[in-house]
């Protein structure tokens, strides 16, 4: 396991930082986090020019400030890589111990660990720049682990570290207590995962966020048809249900449950979906969703689904009954089938039932239905073939290299920046200068006043996202008529131009 972890973990940080080279990364989101990270790290209000407030006005992610002391070592954004990655890769960790727990062997266990650092939206998600929420990920799967096994106080650590990550996730957590509360009899867990989980969403998304952005959380606008606030949406949910019956059972919406099941559809059955009541408030989410985005396995939105999937198929491959024939047991002792096609065995023998569907086993061993014997390679070769066909390398040899032949003239042009001064640069360029208070990225929509700049960057060859080249080169032509700023540097169709007065190398 150990090894797996840490080849995953290294495969992960380096396909992120090699898409960060290559200039594919974004102010959205990477540069949102990265600034206010590092802004916290600087004892400065973290204050997000990229978005106009501060940072827990976003989605009231508290577990940026523990980020920060990261960067109070170095202030370097391959930090966020680090921890993403090794979030991701490290929750293979509770997967396993679930596994375990419920009866599997160790080789399964590595097995069904496996499958999940192969699940395509694992890698995918990893390249999407930076999200606070794949934190949660680990944490929840260790929350659900601590509750199987009776750790109250970790179970709570694990679920208050959660909503720390983002205030959307409080849903998943009420959603998760529901299914412990009422489908395994975990009363203390899953009463506090519901109490705690409510009234986090409701500060959050009531309180802080409108606090520290000055409005309704911005996620709101994607269901504008449910509403402007969230309290309209919520209402019309319950009072209006037809207005997303048309979402909810369109085609958009099958193919994205279909992308989602797939990977791991050989282990999922009726009988035990129960786990999947704590992805229902995420899949709900996305489906309802006007964004397209958030249905595909591309984006980080469908991660709060993928530890419920794999519970699903944990139950189903389980040797353990998961049925209330079972004898009551004191703790220690193998539960017993109540029925007559059980062997007799000695003490510290595990019952074998009588029938051609179990192997028999030894003194200590748990039986395993043929079924799934001997296929814990099967697992993960389709999961391979999933990964093959889902995850998104491929975009390391096509499209990641779109913008290659301006790639030293922009490391060149970036170096020339040598002071903390405010920038206007491309949504692409703007990770790579993002630790100053004042950054702001070229948009069609919102055209800037060049004034309220110390440095303008632009590649008018690979204008980026929500610009063109037609609209770069008009900026150009508007600096260099606006005497405000000299050119410094000019290659490759890339421009950068310094307001006269700021001090240069």
């Amino acid at each position: 396991m150990a090894w797996m972890v840490g080849a995953a973990a290294l495969i992960l940080f380096a396909c992120s930082s090699w898409r960060h080279a290559l200039f594919q990364s974004g102010a959205f989101d990477l540069g949102i986090f990265d600034q206010g990270v590092y802004l916290i790290s600087q004892g400065k209000p973290p204050v997000c020019s990229i978005i106009g407030f501060h940072i827990l006005g976003d989605h009231a992610a508290w577990v940026l400030y523990p980020l920060a002391l990261l960067y109070r070592i170095y202030p370097d954004v391959h930090w966020l890589f680090a921890v993403q990655a090794g979030a991701l890769a490290v929750a293979a960790v509770p997967v396993w111990g679930i596994a375990r727990h419920a009866g599997l062997s160790e080789r399964e266990g590595v097995a069904v660990a496996g499958v999940y650092l192969l699940y395509p939206l694992v890698f995918n998600a990893n390249l999407f720049d930076f999200h606070p929420e794949v934190m949660a990920v680990p944490a929840l799967l260790g929350a659900i682990l601590a509750a199987r096994l009776g750790r109250a106080g970790w179970f709570a650590a694990a679920i208050a570290f959660v909503l720390g990550c983002k205030a959307v996730l409080a849903l998943t957590v009420v959603a998760t207590g529901v299914w412990l509360l009422f489908f395994e009899r975990r009363r203390l867990c899953g009463g506090m995962a519901i109490a705690v989980g409510v009234a986090w969403f409701l500060i959050a998304s009531r309180v802080i966020i409108p606090y520290f952005s000055g409005g309704e959380p911005v996620a709101v606008g994607r269901y504008g048809y449910l509403g402007s606030s969230v309290l309209e949406i919520a209402g019309n949910l319950l009072l209006k249900p037809g207005l997303v019956l048309g979402k909810v059972f369109s085609l958009g919406s099958l193919e994205y449950v279909g992308l989602l099941v797939v990977p791991v559809i050989w282990g999922l059955s009726p009988q035990f979906w129960a786990p999947l009541i704590g992805a229902m408030p995420a899949v709900l989410l996305n489906v309802l969703s006007e964004s397209d985005s958030q249905r595909n396995l591309v984006q980080h939105y469908s991660l709060p689904v993928l530890p419920f999937l794999l519970l699903a198929v944990i139950g189903r491959i389980s040797p353990v009954p998961k049925n209330d024939n079972i004898s009551e047991c004191r703790t220690g002792e193998t539960p017993v089938p109540k029925n007559d096609n059980i062997s007799e065995c000695r003490t510290g023998e595990t019952p074998v039932p009588k029938n051609d569907n179990i192997s028999e086993c030894r003194t200590g061993e748990t039986p395993v239905p043929k079924t799934f014997q001997n296929r814990d390679t099967l697992f993960v070769v389709w999961a391979m073939l999933a990964f093959l066909a889902l995850a998104k390398y491929g975009y390391f040899w096509s499209i990641y290299l779109d913008a290659l032949d301006t790639w030293q003239a922009t490391r060149e042009a970036i170096a020339e920046i040598q002071t903390g001064g405010s920038v206007l640069t491309t949504h692409e360029i703007a990770p790579h200068l993002t630790h100053r208070q004042v950054l702001r990225f070229t948009d069609v929509s919102f055209p800037p006043r060049i004034s309220e700049f110390d440095y303008i960057l632009l590649n008018v060859r690979h204008p980026g996202w929500r610009s063109t080249q037609e609209f770069a080169a008009g900026l150009v032509g508007e600096v260099k008529n606006s005497q405000l700023f000299q050119l410094v540097y000019q290659r490759d169709e890339v421009y950068l131009f310094v307001k006269y007065g700021i001090i240069m190398k």
